[in-house]
């Protein structure tokens, strides 16, 4: 039965953390970005499998970045109109 009662528990705890997730915004993957840029200008990385790995999440964050701007503008344009 005690197995049971931790399961429940870890249960009700699961909410508070994708409540937490939600706090993720475009300022915050910004924010990513700069500190992609600033560790690898450091050589944080070593080159290689860490840099190439390291260099494809940061173009795949600048390309949802950059959509999402555009998708910003097209959306301000709509509502200037």
């Amino acid at each position: 039965m005690s197995e049971e009662l931790q399961n429940e528990e870890q249960a009700q705890q699961a909410p508070a953390k994708d409540d937490k997730a939600a706090d993720l915004n475009i300022n915050d993957l910004n924010a990513m970005r700069q500190i992609i840029d600033v560790a690898s200008s450091r050589g944080a990385f070593k080159p290689g499998s860490e840099m190439i790995a390291v260099g494809q999440v940061y173009e795949k964050l600048s390309n949802f970045l950059d959509q999402v701007a555009k998708q910003a503008e097209a959306a301000k344009a709509t509502q200037g109109a």
